[in-house]
C-alpha cells in the first residue's frame, strides 16, 4: 500500500512509520521541511494548515492509506477530508485517551466509555474532530477510523507530569533537584512504549474492518506515579530521588497550564481494556514493560549526550510548584 503520513518523525508515527515500511509498503510523509525525514520514504513539504500548500504539493500522490498525526481542531480535518474525500481507501486520524470524561466513572476504560474532558482544551478539540469526522462516516462513507492512544513514550522520552519530552525529569533526579507527583503519587496510569503502539497502528492500516471503528492501543501495564518515578530513578541510578506529593489544586494553582495535563488527565486513575484493537489485530501485544522501556530511554541519552537538553519552561514548572510546596512546609 501506499501510506502517507500527516506527521510522521514524532514521537508517536516514528515507529509507526518504519514498522509499515519494514512490511513492504511505501511511505510519504508530509512535512513543513524542518524535520529529517529518513531517505527510505517519500518526503513532500508542505503547510499543513493551508489548503493550497497541500493540494499542490498532494497534487499526484494518491495515497491508499493516510495517518493523520497533526490533526488538533475540526479545520484540519476538514482540509483532509476536502483533498481526499473519495480517493482513499482509509483515513486513521489518531485521536487521544485524553478525550475521555475525567474521571472515569467505571474502570476499566473500553471504547464506549463517555467522551467529555473538563478540563482540557487539546482533548476537547480531539473529541470534535472525531464528532465531524464520525458524521461524514455516516452521511458520505468517508473512511475513518480513530485511534486513541494514552501517555505513549519512545526512547527520547523520561514520563512525567509536566513535560515527558526531552532530559529534564532524569537531569533534576540526577542533581537532586525535587521534582512532584500529582496527590499522593498512588494513582494508577497507563505508559505505552510506541514501538507496542506501532504494532496496533500498522494492524489498522488497510484493515477493512476497521473502517468506521474506534480503538485506543495502549499497554495492560497500569503502574503508579510513585511506581514510575522509582523505576526512572532506578534505571538512572539515583538512590534517593526527592518526590514531592503535591495535591492536584495546588499544582494547578502554581501552573495554570498545568489544569489539562494534569487536572485533566494524569491526576486521574487510567487502566484500559484493550480486548477490542486485540481482536482486530491479533499480532497486537504490549511486550516492552516500563522497567525496560525506561532503560532504554536512559541508555539512548547516554549514547547522544549531546541530547541531554533541558526544557527551560518544563524545568521552570517543577521549581515553581516544589519550592511553593516546600515553603508551605510541604514534604
Amino acid at each position: 500500500m501506499k501510506i502517507l503520513f500527516i506527521g510522521g518523525t514524532g514521537n508517536l508515527s516514528t515507529d509507526c512509520a518504519e514498522l509499515l515500511h519494514r512490511r513492504g509498503h511505501e511511505i510519504i510523509v508530509l512535512t513543513r521541511g524542518r524535520s529529517l525525514v529518513p531517505p527510505q520514504y517519500r518526503s513532500v513539504a508542505a503547510d499543513r494548515k493551508d489548503a493550497a500548500s497541500m493540494h499542490a504539493a498532494l497534487s499526484g500522490v494518491s495515497p491508499d492509506v493516510i495517518i493523520n498525526f497533526l490533526g488538533y481542531e475540526p479545520a484540519d480535518v476538514q482540509l483532509d477530508h476536502a483533498l481526499f474525500c473519495g480517493n482513499i481507501r482509509q483515513y486513521v486520524f489518531i485521536s487521544t485517551a485524553a478525550a475521555y470524561v475525567k474521571p472515569a466513572q467505571r474502570l476499566p476504560i473500553t471504547e464506549e466509555t463517555p467522551l467529555g474532558n473538563p478540563f482540557w482544551d487539546y482533548a476537547q478539540k480531539k473529541e470534535q474532530c472525531e464528532n465531524w469526522l464520525r458524521e461524514q462516516w455516516h452521511t458520505s462513507r468517508f473512511p475513518v477510523t480513530v485511534v486513541r492512544p494514552s501517555h505513549t513514550y519512545s526512547p527520547r522520552w523520561f514520563p512525567n507530569p509536566v513535560s515527558s519530552s526531552g532530559y529534564t525529569l532524569a537531569a533534576r533526579l540526577e542533581t537532586g533537584k525535587p521534582v512532584f507527583v500529582p496527590g499522593d503519587g498512588e494513582n494508577p496510569w497507563t505508559l505505552t512504549a510506541t514501538s507496542d503502539f506501532a504494532v496496533g497502528v500498522a494492524g489498522l492500516a488497510g484493515n477493512n474492518a476497521a473502517i468506521g471503528e474506534t480503538f485506543h492501543i495502549t499497554s495492560d501495564e497500569a503502574l503508579t506515579w510513585n511506581q514510575i518515578y522509582a523505576e526512572t530513578a532506578a534505571a538512572l541510578g539515583v538512590n534517593s530521588p526527592r518526590v514531592l506529593k503535591v495535591p492536584v489544586e495546588f499544582i494547578c494553582q502554581q501552573c495554570p497550564r498545568l489544569i489539562g495535563t494534569v487536572k485533566g488527565d494524569k491526576a486521574y486513575p487510567a487502566i484500559f481494556d484493550n480486548s477490542k484493537i486485540k481482536r482486530f489485530v491479533p499480532d497486537f501485544q504490549c511486550r516492552k514493560p516500563f522497567r525496560a522501556g525506561i532503560r532504554e530511554s536512559v541508555d539512548w541519552f547516554h549514547q547522544h549526550p549531546d541530547r541531554k537538553v533541558v526544557n527551560p519552561e518544563a524545568d521552570a514548572e517543577f521549581d515553581r510548584v516544589t519550592s511553593a510546596w516546600l515553603a508551605q512546609g510541604g514534604k
